[in-house]
């Protein structure tokens, strides 16, 4: 039986109650749902959400940015993205910048439509700029797919795919934060399953939920989380049924290791991950940009002041950047947190919780 937020919110005070609790959500559309509908503050104050690296756009690093700036500045090359990418800051550009000096930037709503500006544009290298996690890796690789089945020569990508299970472990190690548990992310587990959690609770013994996104699936989320914290029995529980299995999507999970093999990979804000990116596979290599094409050596920066990093990590709240809302708004933004639409900062701003409530 489903119950009502009322009973949810009255479970949670009664199984948090004389303790302290650090829950982190770890799915940008989850980060945006809790600011939209104002979780935070219905909570008991010991029960702290804290929000971690969900956004693939902003754990993006500064150098990935400036290698898509400099590959826009070719004269051969045609750039397609996603649109979150046009507006995040490179250290010293923009792309959406670069197209307004004419570039020849494309905003794509799906890495097919490449394909198409390939066939089009023959004399000139159409880059997908590659940028998400397990739940959009698929699409790039079904395009590499169709690409290779057309014999399409010119299409290809600037690779800078992340898996979540590693970077998960390496929060859960972190004395720092203290988690106690963790939301874990819907769409991304529709792909990865159940299975690749199971390391959390086995190993760290920490409380997981695959949760869903409406505010009482997160609200019942909290309160399995905090029944697993309260009789020390950890698991990977899924809230998100109907949706999620076990063994994920095995024809998606099938594609992206024909095309991808896992590499070291650097996360803003946290440094070198061990076997958390993806790069191509050298069987297609001929798709990968930079082996294509030589990219000088990126002598890349953070913006000052800017604490995008430790937003990521989850030891600050959005209102603890001295830039947060003044310097830093939505409409003029400095770091990648509030570019993107799934960026903790940018749901903090947009949503008017601007209140620090650790």
């Amino acid at each position: 039986m489903k119950l009502e937020s009322k009973e949810l919110i009255e479970g949670i005070k009664r199984l948090s109650k004389g303790k302290s609790v650090n829950l982190m959500e770890v799915c940008g559309t989850h980060t945006v749902a809790i600011a939209r509908s104002g979780i935070r503050e219905i909570l008991p104050e010991n029960v702290r959400l804290i929000s971690g690296p969900g956004c693939p756009v902003c754990v993006t690093p500064q150098e990935y940015i400036d290698k898509a700036i400099y590959l826009s500045r070719q004269k051969d090359i045609i750039i397609t993205t996603f649109g979150d990418l046009i507006r995040v800051p490179g250290t010293d550009s923009s792309l959406e910048r670069e197209r307004s000096l004419g570039a020849d930037i494309r905003v794509v709503y799906s890495p097919a439509q490449s394909i198409d500006i390939a066939k089009q544009n023959t004399e000139k290298k159409v880059v997908f700029l590659a940028v998400g996690f397990e739940t959009t890796i698929p699409t790039i690789t079904g395009t590499l797919e169709m690409a290779l089945r057309e014999n399409i020569r010119n299409l290809h990508i600037l690779c800078a795919h992340k898996v979540v299970p590693p970077a998960l472990e390496v929060l859960a190690k972190s004395p720092d934060l203290n988690i106690d548990g963790f939301i874990l992310p819907g769409h991304v587990s529709t792909i990865i399953g159940i299975k690749p959690y199971e390391f959390l609770a086995r190993d760290h013994k920490k409380a997981c939920v695959i949760s869903g996104f409406a505010p009482t699936q997160i609200l019942e989320t909290i309160l399995l989380l905090l029944n697993q914290i309260h009789t020390k029995q950890f698991s990977v529980l899924n809230q998100y049924t109907g949706t999620v299995d076990y063994d994920g999507n095995k024809r998606a999970m099938s594609s992206i290791k024909k095309f991808l093999e896992p590499v070291d990979s650097v996360w803003r804000g946290i440094g070198t991950i061990p076997s958390s990116g993806l790069r191509l596979r050298d069987e297609f290599s001929s798709f990968d940009i930079e082996v294509v094409v030589s990219i000088p050596l990126m002598k890349s920066k953070e913006p000052a002041g800017c604490r995008c990093g430790d937003v990521l990590k989850g030891k600050i709240y959005p209102s603890d950047c001295p830039l947060f809302g003044r310097v830093c708004t939505y409409e003029n933004p400095v770091g990648a947190c509030m570019v993107s639409s799934e960026g903790s900062c940018a749901a903090y701003y947009r949503f008017a919780n601007r209140k620090n409530s650790q």
